[in-house]
């Protein structure tokens, strides 16, 4: 059969249509995450996004304090690895516009000693490390009056400082720390408390290892962060779905055991 001009013209132009709208039908975007358990959960993610039509390029940051600024100001178009307090200050301190869009996992704190196996042992005056960002450093002195090891001032909650404290009964000596240093604390002083994510990287489990820690009710669940002016985006609602699918559940359950807990 003989093909017209006409028709050797449109045929390829179809193609090319056809390739452009088959690759324009899979929504890029970068994710953001610290290294660790943050990193794994967010390749595990990958492969489920892609079947919902989502390539997700995962962008690893060996300090967490880039991720929000790159989201708000759009070289990022999420990321996960932050719980609501972090937020809620970098926002503040630094004027950004990073909304939550999701739960996803928490990673509990908990504190550890290499001198004592119990609460009851430490001595009085022990030395105990914390966390010294805001949002932490809070959150480490309400576990601390968890384990009954002080008081704090009734009804403050995550911005809870030193000043705080109204009953300390052993005399405890509270000294903060960069993050990244509690797990080496460890070595000089009675006792740390110590976020997981940092525990685990220093080889620390804890489940195992430690002698106070939060419960699955803790309000430091991590969340899915994106700019504001992008949270109704079709790609959020995949990018949620995917994370908070039943395979990624699993993963977290299998691959952490109970050290990363989903919150979904």
């Amino acid at each position: 059969m003989k093909r017209s001009y006409r028709s050797l013209l449109i045929l390829p132009a179809l193609a090319l249509f056809l390739g452009t709208a088959a690759s324009a039908s899979a929504e890029k975007i970068r994710f953001g995450v610290t290294a660790g358990p943050h990193a794994q959960i967010a390749e595990a993610i990958v492969p489920i996004a892609k079947a919902k039509g989502l390539d997700i390029e995962v962008i690893e940051f060996s300090d967490g304090a880039l991720i929000d600024p790159a989201t708000n100001d759009g070289d990022l178009d999420a990321n996960g690895f932050q719980h609501t307090p972090y937020l809620d200050q970098q926002n503040r301190d630094r004027g950004l516009a990073v909304v939550s869009v999701g739960k996803t996992v928490l990673l509990p704190m908990a504190g550890y000693s290499k001198k004592y196996k119990t609460l009851a042992e430490l001595p009085d005056g022990a030395q105990v490390t914390i966390p010294n960002d805001p949002s932490n450093l809070g959150r480490a002195l309400k576990l601390l009056e968890k384990g009954g090891l002080i008081k704090l001032t009734a009804g403050v909650t995550f911005n809870a400082t030193e000043l705080d404290v109204i009953e300390n009964p052993k005399n405890i000596k509270i000294i903060p720390l960069e993050t990244a240093q509690l797990p080496r604390s460890l070595e000089d002083v009675d006792f740390s408390v110590i976020t997981s994510h940092f525990a685990l990287s220093a080889g620390l489990v804890p489940t195992r290892d430690s002698i106070l820690i939060e419960d699955q009710l803790s309000d430091y669940h991590c969340l899915i962060g994106v700019a504001e002016k992008n949270k109704d985006a079709p790609w959020v609602k995949t990018l949620v779905e995917a994370y908070q699918s039943p395979e990624v559940k699993s993963f977290i359950e299998t691959k952490f055991g109970g050290n990363v807990i989903a919150v979904w």
